[in-house]
């Protein structure tokens, strides 16, 4: 159902696009006003765009005169031997070619890629650079939040632990943690994993706890969106794959490639679906996350963008509601895809390591 609303809304924002253009090439009397609302749309959805991709730089807000409000981050790349440099050095945030080491790059779409003195850069009829892309390993907005997260979840539940050696009792923070914790345990861990769960809980701990965090930054205007990067859910989904591979047992192994009880011939048929079922589950924990958490920034965005293209009282009355009522959802999905990462990543890791009773089946 979200994924629907996302897709309406954002049909909408494009349509008013679409519309704005036609109605300027069919009427000549109002041809200043639709102008104004296909710049206006169009700047829209080169916000959205921008708000859903990752940064070489962090900013904190843009003010009248388009002044970007914020840091600069390390821009670090591989390209004949490693360059460094800061993402504020003149005009390289501004698509203008910088010198490093003898060369020159450019950065198109926050993405780096070489190029001359003249920032010549030649595109393909599907809108590519057909330069060289360099191997991007810089210090962007993403990968900062996940470092200051990941410290922040390392001194967070350090201090958790050091706390239980003192009292039983928890004070502070841990009274709410030690909520969630006993959720995961008791509710994802144990029905999923069984007896064995205690090999995995710090997985599944981690993981939960790392994507709420994620989860909520993004909800915050700053254009945090690392969970809506498939690159992102990507790894976190080939960590679940790597635990379930590695530690299935050989009964898990046996139901793949020899399924006991069922005929040779249906083996032979079923075997390639099993493999290719071992795959798709990852796959599945990939594209959840990566869609429900882009589909709710894009319709917080487009909501607010339509009040700039309409620019009535309707407008300015029903979208900032909607765009309420929207994110107040963001807010229950931000912990709900956390949860169901880690329940999934537990089913399948149970699926793998449980126990069967061939003899008690058959």
């Amino acid at each position: 159902m979200f994924k629907k609303f996302a897709v309406l809304f954002y049909s909408i924002f494009v349509l008013s696009l679409v519309s704005a253009q036609h109605g300027e090439a069919t009427t000549a009397a109002p041809a200043q006003e639709l102008s104004e609302k296909d710049k206006v749309s169009k700047e829209n959805k080169e916000f959205i765009e921008h708000h859903l991709l990752d940064a070489h730089d962090f900013t904190l807000m843009v003010d009248k005169e388009g002044h970007h409000i914020g840091f600069p981050l390390p821009v670090i790349f591989y390209d004949n031997g490693f360059h460094f440099f800061m993402s504020n050095k003149e005009g390289f945030m501004h698509g203008e070619p910088v010198e490093s080491n003898g060369s020159y790059y450019k950065l198109h779409h926050e993405k780096i890629y070489k190029t001359d003195a003249a920032g010549t850069l030649a595109i393909d009829d599907h809108g590519h650079p057909k330069a060289e892309k360099v191997l991007d390993l810089s210090i962007t907005k993403s990968v900062l939040i996940i470092i200051l997260v990941s410290i922040f979840m390392l001194v967070l539940f350090t201090g958790m632990a050091k706390s239980y050696k003192k009292s039983l009792v928890p004070t502070g923070a841990t009274k709410f943690l030690e909520p969630l914790v006993i959720f995961v345990r008791d509710e994802i861990a144990i029905p999923n994993i069984g007896h064995k769960y205690k090999r995995f809980i710090g997985y599944l701990l981690t993981v939960f706890f790392f994507i709420l965090f994620l989860n909520v930054l993004g909800l915050m205007p700053f254009g945090i969106n690392v969970t809506g990067n498939i690159t992102m859910t990507f790894f976190l989904a080939i960590l679940t794959y790597l635990i379930t591979t590695f530690s299935a047992n050989k009964d898990y192994w046996k139901h793949i490639f020899w399924m006991p009880g069922v005929p040779v011939p249906m083996k032979l048929i079923m075997l390639p679906i099993e493999l290719l079922g071992t795959i798709t589950k990852p796959f599945a924990l990939m594209i959840r996350l990566f869609a429900n958490m882009t589909a709710g920034h894009i319709v917080v965005m487009s909501l607010i963008g339509l009040i700039y293209v309409f620019k009535n009282f309707i407008a300015g009355v029903a979208f900032p509601f909607l765009t309420l009522v929207i994110y107040l959802l963001e807010v229950l999905v931000a912990f709900l895809q956390a949860y169901i990462f880690t329940m999934l990543s537990a089913l399948f890791i149970g699926m793998a390591v449980q126990d069967h009773d061939h003899e008690h089946a058959h």
